[in-house]
């Protein structure tokens, strides 16, 4: 790409077309971001580009990829590198995901290729594909412009204002501007990550577990060239991916709003956190896993006879 030629802040949204991916659309064009929206959802994702083009004046490509299928993923993967015309990929967040139940011995092994195939395999593709160009830009614009010694630190997000964000795209209006702004990449996992079991979703919780791991590991290599890489820990959340943890009737504190995931999550990301559990209660939750002994947890959940734990669904 031409070093002259000028673009908005542009994010890529992977599973986009619905639940915690449309809403991460929604806030990154309200705050001036151009978009490239990916989901296998042509339709869904059209009527989507078109709203936030209507909403808020931004660029948005609305690119229909399936993931989990190798010319689709390749495409996307052509998108990310930066080496063409089009706007680079400031923020990549990898958001396509999918949960499968059940006991390992009687899941198909077809389903199990699914899950490893989107959860793990895209996202490590799509990672590998945005990271060198992204690093080019943000060493070259550590040259051009030197960051402060001081390093930011995160505000905790007030209650009474979820929407309060610590970037824009640039200062151009809403369409942005000028190029600056934290630069990299976003996993969304699940708080499952943290799970030292999980019984019913052992394929599910084990992606989510590589994803965290694989997470931290490059936000150390991408940190010293000024590329914040953040895991994203929810817990449940209202989307067509937990309809049947829905009709189970789980108390409202067992679910975390999808705002409140896009709006913490963005907000460590652009403080340079290499992890956020959305929520009070997962935080509470996160932590407490983090110092309970693994073999005692395991032990309390083959002793309570529990079936399902940590999957998706």
């Amino acid at each position: 790409m031409s070093g002259s030629q000028r673009h908005p802040r542009t994010a890529m949204v992977t599973g986009a077309s619905s639940g915690i991916g449309e809403e991460y659309a929604r806030r990154l064009a309200e705050r001036g971001f151009a978009l490239v929206l990916v989901a296998r959802r042509a339709d869904r994702l059209e009527r989507l580009a078109a709203e936030l083009r209507a909403d808020y004046g931004v660029d948005v490509t609305a690119m229909p990829a399936d993931l989990g299928d190798e010319d689709g993923l390749a495409a996307v993967e052509s998108r990310l590198r930066d080496d063409g015309d089009a706007a680079p990929i400031d923020l990549l967040v990898n958001n396509a995901g999918r949960g499968h139940g059940g006991d390992l011995a009687d899941l198909d092994p077809a389903a199990i290729d699914a899950v490893i195939g989107l959860n793990v395999r895209a996202l490590v593709r799509l990672t590998r594909a945005v990271l060198p160009g992204q690093i080019r830009r943000a060493e070259r614009r550590a040259v051009e412009r030197p960051e402060p010694a001081e390093r930011r630190v995160a505000e905790r997000p007030e209650p009474s204002a979820p929407r309060a964000w610590p970037f824009r795209a640039g200062g151009g209006g809403k369409r942005g501007g000028e190029r600056s702004g934290p630069i990299g990449v976003l996993n969304v996992a699940s708080v499952a990550a943290l799970l030292p079991a999980s019984p019913g979703g052992t394929v599910y919780g084990a992606s989510k577990a590589f994803v965290r791991s694989f997470s931290h590991s490059v936000a150390v290599e991408a940190a010293p060239h000024g590329v914040t890489v953040t895991v994203v820990l929810p817990g449940y959340v209202r989307t067509d991916m937990t309809v049947a943890v829905q009709r189970m009737g789980l108390p409202g504190i067992a679910f975390v709003d999808k705002e409140r995931v896009v709006v913490e999550s963005l907000r460590a990301w652009a403080a340079g956190a290499s992890e956020v559990i959305p929520g009070m209660p997962y935080k509470a939750a996160g932590g407490l896993l983090r110092v309970v002994p693994g073999e005692l947890f395991r032990q309390a959940v083959r002793r309570l006879g529990i079936r399902r734990m940590g999957n998706g669904e």
